[in-house]
């Protein structure tokens, strides 16, 4: 598949695409401090969001990275900064946002299966990530903390003229075709707008992002080029060779395959079984082949609460129904 997410140096700086969820099923922290890493320290940088967000540690990470970036950088909300990508385009020395464009910011959430004491850890664990993303939102905006906790519990959804007013951008620019290809209703106060233009067929784009047709801060548009009548119009890409059907249907197989590894007890095969592009049916087989081989059968001696060195899981139990449930 072709990837929406890409570094490419220029004369005048260097780009920065992601038009992609952050974490496992898109840009990952680890290929994003990578590339930067090869960038000069100077070099000043164009980050291009739209982006529905996801994992906020991988969040935590990119922005980390671009805080100790010493080049100046801009930061373009192209369609959408939700969630973790809007934490992580509070990294911008300035925030440039089209007038239609969308800013979410929320509290994180988790899913957690296990003990009391499992869920009380989690929830501790979220109380400091919020904390660590209010700082970050804090400092951009100049709000108190108090202010920034309750929009993030409100799940506050702000177009432009709202993120101008509560200091999270610097600038306002003209309005951009939306065309997101992100499941924003799963956000219980998503814009009924952006839901609506999420659940359109989406046509392929023009690549602009992809080309040297993408608006530069610092340049005038040709009056007498196409892309001088709407030079923002740099929304969701869709290539012409990757529709987002097929993005959406890889995304959903890269869910299913981590659910079943996860479930499995072997959630550190789920890369391998991604890299390798196995099919789900593979992937059941290979995991109870796996648990077949390292763990031994329940036995009558611990029937009772309690574990034992011959003892299972029910994570363990579940897994070997993947074959008889198909």
């Amino acid at each position: 598949m072709k990837s929406w997410y890409t570094i490419r140096a220029r004369s005048s700086g260097t780009e920065v695409l992601i038009y992609d969820e952050i974490g496992a099923y898109g840009v990952t922290a680890k290929g994003f401090l990578a590339e930067l890493a090869g960038l000069p320290g100077e070099a000043s940088i164009d980050l291009r969001l739209n982006s529905p967000g996801g994992s906020v540690f991988d969040a935590v990470a990119i922005y980390n990275a671009l805080k100790r970036h010493t080049g100046d950088i801009t930061v373009w909300i192209d369609g959408i900064a939700a969630s973790a990508a809007s934490y992580i385009a509070m990294a911008g020395d300035t925030i440039v946002m089209p007038e239609n464009a969308f800013l979410m910011i929320h509290d994180p959430s988790g899913l957690v299966m296990g003990t009391a004491e499992d869920m009380r850890s989690t929830a501790e664990a979220l109380d400091k990530v919020k904390g660590s993303l209010i700082q970050g939102y804090a400092a951009k905006s100049g709000k108190s903390d108090d202010e920034i906790a309750l929009l993030m519990a409100a799940e506050s959804w702000l177009d432009a003229k709202d993120a101008l007013e509560f200091g999270f951008i610097d600038r306002i620019a003209k309005p951009v075709k939306l065309a997101a290809s992100f499941d924003v209703a799963r956000f219980r106060n998503a814009p009924p707008e952006l839901v609506e233009v999420a659940s359109e067929p989406d046509e392929p784009a023009a690549q602009e992002a992809q080309s040297e047709g993408v608006a530069d801060a610092n340049t005038e548009p040709n009056p007498e080029s196409p892309a001088a009548e709407a030079p923002n119009q740099v929304a969701s890409e869709t290539p012409m060779d990757d529709p987002a059907t097929g993005r959406a249907e890889a995304i959903a197989h890269a869910r299913a395959v981590i659910d079943l590894c996860r479930l499995a007890g072997q959630l550190q095969m789920a890369g391998r079984f991604l890299e390798e592009d196995v099919g789900l049916d593979e992937v059941r087989n290979r995991l109870l082949a796996a648990k077949a081989e390292a763990t031994p059968d329940i036995t009558a001696a611990h029937a009772q609460p309690g574990r034992a060195d011959c003892t299972q899981s029910w994570g363990d139990v579940i897994a070997r129904t993947f074959k008889t449930k198909g």
